[in-house]
Formats: structure tokens, sequence, C-alpha cells
């Protein structure tokens, strides 16, 4: 043991460094946790190591604590803050990588007293001479997981675990909870991407907390003059900054943020004394994107309540800031954040429409008669009434009569009696420009046997294409059409006729087709495009009834996420429609292979194949403008 005297001075005194070396005298040991345990007649601080490291302790005053360096070591403790409890005169623990081969333990004391370091275990043990042993253990590992309930305070009674945490003033009045604080602020927390905090006070004081924050943070942060305060709370697993707004908000007290990243705690009613004394200053803020008035709810909601305000003016798109001059600087920062260029999206689309028909048919139609008995439909029968003497031989004298015109059309002559065959056909199904016509003629006894055959094959192709592109800024929609405005004349019977003639009032409008795209891009920060995106196409055709007219129409209309430069497919569709016709003699063309022969068949295959396409593409602009001038 041996004992430290205080020195008057506030000078640093350390003993002189000794090391304790591990059994293999490496550096290559881990901190894995730190610990304050009640022993008989002392305290000791607990640090388990994993691994061979030097240890060397000194002591500093003003104010008074102790300090271990673990040489040749690396933290892998979880980062925790101490609970404030005065644990037989330790205050306050704290511990960092100093550097990158040392970890540095400070223990703040109440007095410089008798200590000890040793090693043994894995554990480098520091007793503390003391007579206050009547205390509960702290762990950084047990902070972390579930931190202990605080012991009872001397002055106060100790908080139920199941209750909620509360903050005391000087003047011990209840003021808001900070569980209640973070409740309201969950989604901030949620969103933060700050290192997150547990740590458990027992009447802290506000400095000590402070402190603790500022440890924690790396950020310098300084109390100001007067401020003091009791802090009993509990903190799990917050981000560090909603936790430190919260202890300060629960205390009556605000934080400013100065030059060169300082925070700087100060009382709520001294800083709306304060903001009430500074003179009001305004400044003008041309803006390059962004619209004034678009910006001015947004900046009206952050200027001092009562003191400042903002005018938007259009000539110049300009926020006019009036505000006290201790934050007009602050505000103009915030506007230059949302005054930043919006990018620029290209938006290539393609929509494919694809319409093939495919016909084929066959007929066979038949024509059996003779000149006296016969269906006049297929082959034309001469009118032995309208013959006439004609010179065949040339001769210069008729030897023949020869009938000058058929019998009218449709006229049939059959004779029932005897044992006469009267004429057979199949005369009515025919083919509509036929690619092939086939007729064969035989004569059988007195009668004559025409046939004849048509077929048809043919294949309709229509190929549409149309690749629209339009460029947009981010999140504004964007719409490209090319097509045709229609007239549709629409005859309203139940209305009264138009100047008393009888004829009902009839009004024209006007219906767009062609290809339509509309779509509102949002560049997101990874530099992808989230797109609502709505493609059609539509085109008028005559109808076959009354109606006048048919609009076709395909379209999609959806929301994706693709890359820069990514082709995403947005719509697919294929429509096949197929129609068969089959007429003939009944039985006889149901026959296989000669079937074929006593009838008509047709087939039409219809088949529309709609694809839609669409590429963005992010337009980025290196030019930037100088700050202060503005686009008008």
């Amino acid at each position: 043991m041996k004992r430290i005297a205080a020195l008057a001075a506030a000078l640093v005194v350390a003993t002189a460094p000794r090391a304790l070396a591990g059994p293999g005298g490496g550096r290559d040991g881990e901190v894995r946790a730190v610990s304050v345990l009640p022993a008989a007649g002392k305290v000791e601080v607990v640090i388990d190591l994993q691994g061979a490291v030097d240890v060397r302790d000194f002591t500093l005053n003003g104010p008074d604590r102790l300090v271990i360096d673990l040489l040749g070591a690396r933290l892998v403790a979880p980062a925790t803050l101490y609970d404030g409890q005065n644990r037989g005169g330790i205050k306050n623990i704290r511990y960092a990588q100093f550097r990158p081969d040392v970890v540095r333990i400070v223990i703040d004391l109440d007095a410089l007293k008798d200590y000890q370091v040793e090693r043994r275990d894995g554990q480098v043990r520091v007793a503390i001479g003391t007579e206050r042993t009547a205390f509960a253990r702290w762990s950084s590992q047990l902070a972390t997981a579930s931190p202990l309930p605080a012991p009872t305070a001397p002055a106060a009674a100790a908080p139920r675990p199941d209750a909620a945490a509360t903050v005391t003033t000087p003047s011990d009045a209840p003021v808001t909870s900070i569980d209640a604080y973070l409740s309201a602020h969950r989604r901030e927390a949620m969103q933060s991407q700050a290192p997150r905090i547990t740590v458990q006070w027992d009447g802290a004081d506000i400095e000590d907390v402070v402190a603790g924050f500022a440890a924690f943070s790396g950020r310098t942060i300084i109390v100001g003059k007067g401020i003091t305060g009791k802090v009993t709370a509990e903190v799990k697993n917050q981000p560090w900054d909603l936790a430190f707004n919260a202890v300060l908000e629960s205390q009556g007290l605000a934080h400013q943020n100065l030059p060169g990243g300082i925070i700087n705690v100060v009382n709520k009613v001294d800083l709306a004394r304060a903001d009430s004394t500074v003179p009001i200053a305004t400044r003008l803020v041309v803006l390059n994107y962004a619209k004034a008035t678009s910006l001015q709810p947004a900046i009206a909601s952050i200027v001092s309540k009562g003191r400042g305000a903002v005018v938007a003016d259009s000539s110049h798109n300009a926020l006019i800031i009036t505000d006290v001059a201790t934050r007009i600087d602050d505000v103009e920062e915030f506007v230059r954040g949302l005054d930043i260029r919006t990018p620029q999206v290209s938006i290539q689309a393609k929509i494919i429409f694809v319409d093939r028909s495919d016909i084929e048919q066959l007929g066979v139609q038949y024509d059996l008669g003779s000149s006296t008995q016969f269906f006049n439909r297929l082959v034309q029968r001469p009118d032995p009434s309208t013959a006439k003497p004609v010179d065949t031989n040339l001769d210069g004298v008729p030897d023949a009569l020869v009938p000058t015109s058929n019998f009218d059309p449709g006229k049939t002559i059959v004779d029932l009696g005897g044992n006469s065959l009267s004429a057979l056909g199949n005369a009515n199904a025919a083919i509509v420009n036929p690619a092939l016509e086939l007729i064969f003629s035989t004569a059988l006894g007195n009668f004559d046997l025409t046939t004849f055959l048509q077929a048809l094959s043919r294949v309709n192709l229509t190929d549409v294409q149309a690749e629209p592109s339009v460029t947009v800024l981010n999140n504004r929609p964007a719409q490209i059409l090319v097509g045709d405005r229609v007239p549709i004349r629409v005859v309203d019977v139940s209305s009264p006729t138009a100047g008393g003639t009888g004829v009902p009032r009839a009004t024209v409008n006007f219906e767009q087709t062609g290809i339509n795209l509309k779509v509102t891009p949002h560049v997101t920060s990874n530099r992808q495009v989230l797109m609502d995106v709505h493609a059609e196409r539509s085109s008028v055709q005559s109808a076959p009834v009354d109606i006048g007219f048919t609009f076709q129409t395909q379209q999609a209309e959806t929301q994706l996420l693709v890359a820069d430069g990514e082709t995403a497919v947005i719509a697919g569709l294929t429509v096949t429609e197929v129609t068969v016709e089959k007429t003939g003699i009944p039985f006889l063309v149901d026959l296989p292979i000669l079937g074929k022969l006593f009838g008509f068949s047709s087939q039409t295959e219809n088949r529309r194949d709609l694809i839609i396409l669409i590429t963005p593409h992010i337009i980025d602009d290196l030019a930037t403008p100088t700050p202060g001038t503005g686009n008008n």
C-alpha cells in the first residue's frame, strides 16, 4: 500500500510508472468489461482482460482521479456511461481507446486515497480504501444488458424498477419524464443514425451527466454558469443526441451550437431573455433552384417566435428573412440546404404493338344439270328463246341457231317427270377474293358436272413501335402525347329539335388517340429511380353497328423502382382469338379427307401482343452555381 498526498497546487502528480506484465509479456490483450465491487474495507475496480497487457497507473488532482493505462490492449467492452452513484468514494468511471495500443480508464474520486493495483486470473484489480461498502455493484456489461436498479439515495427514495424515470430540479419539483420525451420522439429515434447509449443515473449532478455525454459522443459540451440539478433516470438503447435532449428538456435547459462544433448548455429562460435583447437583422437570400413561395412556410417555422419573419419575393425569387442576429446565419444555412439542384431524369419508353391475323379458307362448289333442268347459279345456261341464225362456217349463209343471252340468275328449271336427274350444287358458300380458283367440268350422260374449287390463305401483320422520350425534374410529373383528336358526333334524340326542324340536336366531341406517356420520377439516395408510370396506346376504328366508332386501347399503369440506365418491362399482354367456320352437305362434310370435297371451311386467327419497356437515365450536371446568385 502506498499513500498519495493531495497537493495544494492544481498540478499533475504522478507516481513512478510501474508495469505489470502478463505471463507472456505480449501486447495482444482485450479489455472486455469494467466493474465496481464492494469488498471488506475497500472498493474494487475490476478490469476483465483476455491476453497479456502492461499496466501503468498514476494519479491526478484538480479534480482528484486515478488513471489506469493498459498498454498493448484494445477495447471491446460495450460503451457504457457510469450511473453517477458514489460507490465508496468513486464518483465516476470513464474508459476509452486512448491510443491504438492503449486503453485508458479514469476513476474520478471524491478524494485521493490509498490504492493497490494487482493482476490475477485474467483481471486487473484496483483496490481503494474506503469506509463505505454498502452499495450495489456496477458493471459495464450489466449496464448494457439490463441496468441494475439504483440503490436508495440518502436524500430520496429509490425508484421502483417498474416506475417511470423522473428528473428533479434543484427545488426537487418533478418535471416532464425523460421516458415521456423519448416516447414522444420514438419515430425520430428509429430514424436516427447516432450511436446508441444505455445508462442509469441515481441523483447524479447535471454537470456529471453532461460530462458523460461529452465523453461518449466525443463532442465538446460546455455547461453554462449557475446551472445545477440532480438527475435520476434510466436510458436504454437510445440515440445519444436524443437522450441528451431529453435530459436537457426535463431540466428546463437547452443547448446552442457554437462555431467549431461546440455545444453550450444554457437555461431556457436565460436563452429567451438573451434573444429578447439581441438586435434583429434582415437578410436577402436569393434562391437558385427552389421557388421562394414554396420554401416560405418551412423557413417561417424555424425563425424565432415573435421576432422572426419570412417574406417571399417572387420577382427576384428570393426570401427576405428577419431574425435575431445570433440566429440569422443558422436560418440562412438552413435555406441553402433546401435550395439544392433537383436532378433531372430522362425517361425513354418503347411501346411495341403487334397485330397478326392468319386466314385459311377452302371451299368446293358444284353445278350438275342439263340444258333443260338446272339451278342457274354457278353456270349460266343459254336461253333458247333468244336464239338467232349465225353463220358458223363463215360462208355467208346462216347455218345454226345460237342463243344470244342466258337465263336470268337464280332461275331454276327442274323436270320432275320420267327418270330425269335434277341439278345439284352448293352454290352459296363462296370465298371472297380467293387466291386460287380451279374449275373442273365433265359430262355424265345427258348432264354436265362443273366443280369450282376456291382456296385462300392470308397473313396480315401489323407492327407498331412507339418510342416516346421525355426529360423531367425530380418529383415533377411529365407527359408526352403523340396522336390525333378524333371528332365524334353525338346525337341526343331526347333533346329538343334544332330550330323546330324535327332534326335531333347533335354535338361534336373530340377524343384523343395515339401514344400517351405520363411519368413522375423520384431519385433515391442510392441513385435508383422510383417512377409512377402511365403508358397508353389507343386507336379509333369504324364500328360494324350504328354506334359509329370503337376505340382500341392498350395501357399500363404501375409504380416501379429501377436502377439508373436499367430497362424494365412494365407490361406484357398477348391476346389470341381463333374463329373456325365449316359449312357443307350434312354427313358428307364430316367424312375424313373426302369431307373437304363437300363443304366450305374457314379458320381465322387474330393475335395481339403488347410490350411496354421503360428506361430512366439520371442526368448529372457538374456545373455548380456561385452561392447567392439566382436563375430568375
